[in-house]
């Protein structure tokens, strides 16, 4: 971060909500300020071989092949950059030698840099709009983001921004991004999940296993900031459609997670209701061996009969022309 930019608020207050609830962009910022330094842990996030290799999958999966020769970029960028898990374990698997990572949220660009610090990786921060990313023309030779396009108002001209700071032949990818048929079906088992649980530890006995109640009102308030942060879903032809008109090129879309996102937001949910450290590893060994064997059955077997449009997450890469 610069000594320009503005400090993490991680507390959004009952009026600045209310207030976010007519600003989007003001909401972006609560949220994920409020989210930051708990993000990792929320969503099982390391910078250790489980995710670096999960990363290079992601990138392998969209551009590999395309791709496999240019590697390592020299430089990259991260857009919506979160705690900076994509850029950061991207670096450590080979794909880029350095990066910049910005987000509209303070906290979270706080998070990423000091991740990246501490990674001992060559990494700079900056809080930047995606839609006016504050680089010169041609500075990158990658550009890539991990769930960050459903969040931003104007995805075209974002696009046209990441085109516009690309190298010539400098390549994007962005995953994680939920496809509308994907994310009915992943909200609803979510907001089904929700309700079990806590209605679950109202019996006796299981209050142990109910988070304080002040906790579940400020998680609550959270709650009520991601459905607002959250604008778009994706139908993968559509958003092929958007790149292009934002410029890019050689644009295709790859879509994954079915029985797996059928599984995981289930589990993530209740993770989310229940004390830190109340499951222990052997939940953990479940949900990721669950997770992951899913991920080999939708990618081996569902792929070739399942609609595009019905997994949960889509990926897209494009060039800058030359």
């Amino acid at each position: 971060m610069t000594d320009l930019d503005p400090a993490p608020n991680p507390h959004a207050t009952a009026e600045q909500v209310a207030a976010a609830l007519k600003d989007t962009k003001l909401a972006q910022v609560l949220y994920h300020d409020w989210e930051a330094e708990s993000y990792d842990d929320k969503w099982s996030i390391s910078y250790d071989q489980r995710c670096i290799d999960y990363a290079r999958g992601r990138f392998d999966a969209i551009a590999g092949d395309d791709a496999n020769g240019e590697l390592p970029y020299d430089r990259a960028l991260e857009l919506g950059c979160g705690t900076g898990f994509f850029l950061l374990n991207l670096i450590q698997a080979g794909v880029a030698r350095r990066g910049s990572v910005t987000d509209l949220s303070p906290g979270m660009v706080k998070v990423a840099t000091r991740n990246g610090l501490s990674l001992g990786l060559d990494v700079d921060g900056r809080v930047a709009d995606a839609e006016r990313i504050p680089y010169e023309d041609d500075t990158f030779d990658l550009v890539v983001g991990h769930a960050v396009l459903h969040h931003i108002p104007d995805v075209e001209k974002s696009l046209r921004e990441v085109i516009r700071v690309l190298k010539p032949g400098g390549r994007l990818v962005f995953a994680g991004e939920p496809t509308t048929v994907g994310n009915a079906y992943a909200r609803r088992l979510a907001n089904l999940t929700f309700k079990a649980t806590v209605a679950a530890m109202k019996v006796p006995g299981l209050q142990s296993w109910r988070r304080p109640q002040a906790e579940l009102d400020e998680n609550s308030r959270a709650a009520g900031l991601e459905w607002i942060v959250d604008l778009h879903t994706f139908d993968p032809a559509d958003l092929e459609r958007t790149a292009r008109a934002a410029g890019a090129v050689e644009v295709r879309t790859v879509s994954e997670e079915f029985t797996a996102a059928m599984l995981g937001w289930p589990v993530r949910t209740f993770e989310s209701t229940v004390p830190p450290g109340k499951l222990g590893w052997k939940w953990a060994r479940f949900a990721f061996k669950g997770w992951t064997t899913l991920s080999w059955v939708d990618s081996h077997i569902w792929r070739r009969v399942v609609p595009k449009g019905w997994f949960y997450n889509v990926m897209i890469t494009g060039v800058k022309p030359s």
